[in-house]
């Protein structure tokens, strides 16, 4: 079983930046790839950014150019870094792990961009 622990929410004005990470403990052996999620009320959940064990990204097209997605194996942690933030950005973020064909949720993070 692997838990995952998210920081770095909050709100910021439209345009600013805000950083989240992800945490994972338990059964770390095989992280294979770790994401983003986001979603807002009554709608279903999006993907956000993807990171593979080989580093392979994947971004969903609104936030291309603007958010990075990075990890560091040694901390099984993962990161998203988000620019130019937008009024539309505004979700609860939740942090992805799949692992040994089994996903992994954390709690998820709020994050407000403020007009």
């Amino acid at each position: 079983h692997v838990q995952l622990v998210e920081s770095g929410g909050g709100l910021v004005q439209v345009g600013g930046s805000l950083r989240l990470s992800c945490a994972a403990s338990g059964d770390v052996f095989e992280l294979n790839i770790m994401g983003w999620y986001r979603q807002a009320p009554g709608k279903q959940r999006e993907l956000v950014a993807t990171i593979t064990d080989g580093s392979y990204l994947r971004y969903t097209d609104s936030v291309k150019g603007r958010f990075t997605i990075s990890r560091d194996n040694a901390m099984n942690t993962v990161y998203l870094q988000m620019s130019s933030l937008k009024p539309e950005d505004t979700d609860v973020y939740y942090c992805s792990v799949y692992s040994l064909s089994t996903t992994y949720w954390g709690q998820g993070t709020q994050v407000t961009v403020s007009s």
